[in-house]
């Protein structure tokens, strides 16, 4: 398939710059795929669409303060480093701006208390670096770091907080999953009132969700792995619901990625933990997945790609369209999408 397949107009000005008021009052269009229907409600207006026996999945990660800014020792110039994830001890993978001056070698200090030194080049162009510092790793980076919001996002995030979803836990991200921001704490209560199961996976989201699409063949597209852990008995849960034949609703495309990673062809899912470079893209067949929670997506992306391989590459454009002409709001901080398959 060709990346020109998955491209869509957007006008600039539907690119949401900040959150809605009310997480929970976003707009939210609803698309049934065996009907090919296309419905247009609010994000807690999601509640008619669910029913007792679904079991939504959610990915607990959490965003850490991803973007520190330093200087060379030698040379006092100014460089950016971008968290991307931990390898092993204080060894991280990261994006270094300016690239040609961060060679191997090179130390790089944010302050008197943390520094870092690149150790080694990695293969899509970030860099390997360890850090050195005195005191509590966590609180040195709250400190420090700064929130990493998406670079189509101009306007200053008052609460970094909306930059989080409710239920995140799991520190290591370098972005949001952003479908999850939607929900509020009263609306997972009101869920799970209604007999709605809600489980947790993790997945810390790195370059492997973001990294344009250079390949105009999109099967020469290589994906960057990313970390993600399901536990024994979240995993014999989600099993115990598919048997049963109830509707496992994945939220977000970071949470897709991981059920699938894991998922076995006959529904089970396995307890698992390990790197992912799964790339989602039509004619996959899902194994997990009956339904998906998700934002609006940028044109060419590997997550338009992923969402078309469940709902179809033409319907998905349909609905993108349509989304155009009512003025939706687009990506992060945009309004949302449920789409159900059964």
């Amino acid at each position: 398939m060709l990346l020109t397949d998955f491209d869509y107009d957007l006008p600039e000005e539907l690119i949401a710059q900040t959150p809605a008021e009310k997480r929970d009052h976003s707009r939210l269009m609803v698309l049934k795929k065996q009907e090919q229907t296309i419905e247009h409600e609010h994000f807690y207006d999601i509640k008619k669409h669910l029913k007792a026996g679904d079991t939504l999945v959610f990915n607990n990660t959490r965003v850490i303060p991803a973007r520190l800014i330093g200087h060379r020792d030698k040379t006092g110039g100014k460089v950016e480093v971008f968290l991307l994830r931990r390898v092993e001890g204080n060894k991280w993978e990261a994006l270094v701006k300016p690239g040609k001056k961060a060679r191997v070698g090179n130390i790089i200090k944010f302050g008197d208390e943390l520094s870092c030194e690149v150790l080694d080049n990695t293969d899509f162009g970030g860099r390997i670096v360890e850090f050195s510092y005195d005191g509590i790793w966590e609180e040195i980076l709250d400190r420090l770091g700064q929130t990493p919001l998406p670079p189509y996002i101009h306007e200053k995030l008052d609460d970094k907080e909306r930059y989080q979803t409710v239920y995140a836990k799991e520190n290591g991200s370098a972005a949001a999953p952003t479908a999850g921001l939607h929900f509020t704490e009263g609306l997972l209560q009101e869920l799970k009132d209604m007999g709605v199961n809600l489980e947790f996976v993790t997945l810390h989201v790195g370059l492997g969700t973001f990294r344009p699409v250079n390949e105009d063949n999109i099967e020469d597209h290589v994906m960057h792995t990313e970390y993600f852990h399901i536990d024994e008995a979240t995993a014999q849960r989600i099993t115990a619901a598919k048997k049963r034949g109830g509707r496992i609703i994945a939220v977000g495309t970071t949470s897709i990625r991981t059920l699938e990673s894991a998922g076995l062809s006959d529904g089970t899912l396995p307890a698992k933990s390990g790197e992912t470079d799964i790339f989602i893209y039509p004619g996959y067949k899902f194994n997990i997945v009956d339904g998906i929670i998700t934002n609006f997506h940028l044109p060419k992306s590997t997550l338009i790609m992923l969402i078309s391989a469940f709902a179809g590459r033409e319907f998905v454009l349909k609905a993108y369209n349509t989304a155009v002409q009512e003025k939706y709001r687009f990506f992060s901080f945009g309004d949302a999408m449920l789409i159900l398959d059964k």
